[in-house]
């Protein structure tokens, strides 16, 4: 089981020193990989309606992605890239495959996609996209992705896009990897039909109940259980102690992936987070959980 980080941005406050320190010290920790949430811009939740239900407002920063990883990959050796999850669907789907291939291209071949639907209607709103058709979007976008990474010159003609003898050049050196996320049936059916893994989130619903659920639909896809990877983004352990219980739990469940998060904890800097991690990172080890920390 690989076991990794969830980047803090929203504690780091915008600070590109913090950002490298924390992705080199993750690293040095022995940690496998970092996973960045996504949103381009924060909306003030009152007086909206529909209402904003989502945990973050316009007083949360965040940085792009897949601009931070490009700039972290300069920066790191192995660190596996996660974006877990970039909301698809307000992005122009060539943008993206653009901007991921490169990603995976200056950093060898070390970014995972996560991709999802988000919450934020306004968000979409603000980058001119539609927020009700998104989930049949992500599908015809998962779609082109992966022709735009693997043909030379590509044709397509869909219900939203239209491509005539298009290149992506340089398109990445292998098929860059494309999880989603999400909390509905739906979106567990979605994935199973059409991406490579599931990343849940424990304490934003219960990742277990997910895994479960997953299993039974991807042995009723007729696919090889083994070629579909669960993380668990583990919001509910803030002990090292419960890291590793969880994370026990997840790994005899037949999960693949988890991650650590420091949010919440009322750490201030990446030396105070560091210093969490390095705890969590001994109890992993010894607990056999991470070969190197």
């Amino acid at each position: 089981m690989e076991i990794g980080v969830i980047f803090p941005q929203t504690e780091l406050a915008g600070d590109a020193q913090a950002a490298r320190a924390f992705a080199q010290g993750v690293e040095a920790l022995g940690f496998h990989h970092l996973l960045a949430y996504d949103h381009v811009v924060g909306a003030a939740h009152a007086h909206r309606e529909p209402p904003l239900t989502g945990p973050y407002t316009e007083r949360d920063p965040f940085h792009d992605p897949l601009a931070l990883f490009a700039h972290l990959a300069a920066v790191t050796e192995r660190l596996e890239l996660v974006t877990g999850v970039l909301v698809l669907p307000q992005r122009q789907t060539v943008l993206v495959a653009r901007q991921a291939a490169d990603v995976d291209l200056f950093s060898g071949g070390r970014l995972r996609l996560g991709v999802g639907l988000g919450w934020n209607w306004v968000e979409y709103q603000a980058l001119g996209e539609s927020f009700r058709d998104r989930g049949h979007r992500i599908e015809e976008q998962i779609e082109l992705l992966r022709r735009l990474w693997r043909e030379p010159l590509v044709t397509f003609a869909g219900r939203w896009h239209r491509l005539d003898r298009v290149a992506l050049n340089p398109r990445p050196r292998r098929d860059i990897p494309i999880w989603m996320g999400g909390f509905a049936e739906r979106a567990l059916e979605r994935a199973v039909r059409l991406a490579d893994g599931f990343i849940c989130a424990d304490g934003a619903a219960d990742a277990f109940a997910q895994l479960g659920r997953l299993r039974a639909l991807v042995e009723e896809a007729g696919r090889p259980a083994a070629g579909f990877g669960v993380q668990c983004n583990l919001l509910r352990a803030k002990t090292p102690q419960a890291v590793v219980d969880t994370a026990l739990r997840w790994r005899e469940a037949g999960g693949s992936h988890v991650a650590v998060s420091s949010l919440g904890l009322g750490l201030q800097g990446a030396a105070a987070h560091l210093a969490h991690l390095e705890r969590v990172a001994r109890a992993l080890a010894d607990a056999g959980l991470l070969a190197t920390a």
